[in-house]
C-alpha cells in the first residue's frame, strides 16, 4: 500500500510526546492553573474586534498572550504527526483502519457538535467550540489505536 501523505514511522514518538505535553498544558491552562498572561508579546493581528467599543481594525500590531496559541499548535501538530505517521507494518488493514477511523471521527464529532448546538449555550458553548478544534483529531487517534490494540489482542 503506497501512502504518500504519511510520515515515516520514526516521527510517531515525537508526535506522542508533543500531543501529550500539549494536552497536559491545555488542561492546565483551561483549569486556570497556568497563567495565560505570562507570554504577552506584540503580534500581528489581521483582524481585531473590541466588543466594548465596537472598534474593528485590520493588520495591526497588538499585545497578546501567545501561550494558548502555542499550546493549541503543539496539540494539533502532535496529533497530526501521531495520526498520519506510518505504522511499523503498513498494510491494507492499517490503511482501512485509518480511513474508517477518520470517517468515524468526523461523524462522531459532528453528532457531538449538533447536540451542543441544540442544548448548550453562552460561554459553555464557546468553550465546546474551542475543544471542537481538537476533537476530530483526538477521536481519530483514539479510535484507530483502540481498534489496533483490540485486533492485536484478538490475534494472541
Amino acid at each position: 500500500m503506497k501512502s504518500n501523505y504519511l510520515l515515516p514511522h520514526k516521527f510517531k514518538k515525537t508526535g506522542w510526546l508533543l500531543l501529550t505535553l500539549g494536552l497536559i498544558a491545555g488542561v492546565t491552562l483551561f483549569t486556570n492553573l497556568l497563567d495565560n498572561n505570562s507570554l504577552k508579546i506584540p503580534v500581528l493581528s489581521i483582524y481585531n474586534s473590541n466588543f466594548l467599543t465596537d472598534e474593528v481594525t485590520f493588520f495591526k500590531i497588538i499585545k497578546n498572550s501567545i501561550l494558548d496559541e502555542i499550546i493549541a499548535l503543539i496539540i494539533i501538530i502532535g496529533g497530526l504527526i501521531v495520526g498520519f505517521s506510518k505504522e511499523k507494518i503498513e498494510d491494507e488493514f492499517s490503511y482501512s483502519l485509518r480511513k474508517e477511523s477518520l470517517v468515524w471521527a468526523i461523524i462522531v464529532n459532528y453528532i457531538v457538535l449538533i447536540f451542543t448546538i441544540i442544548f448548550v449555550y453562552d460561554m459553555t458553548f464557546f468553550n465546546i467550540l474551542i475543544f471542537n478544534m481538537f476533537t476530530p483529531l483526538l477521536f481519530f487517534i483514539f479510535r484507530s489505536n483502540f481498534i489496533k490494540l483490540k485486533s492485536n489482542s484478538d490475534e494472541e
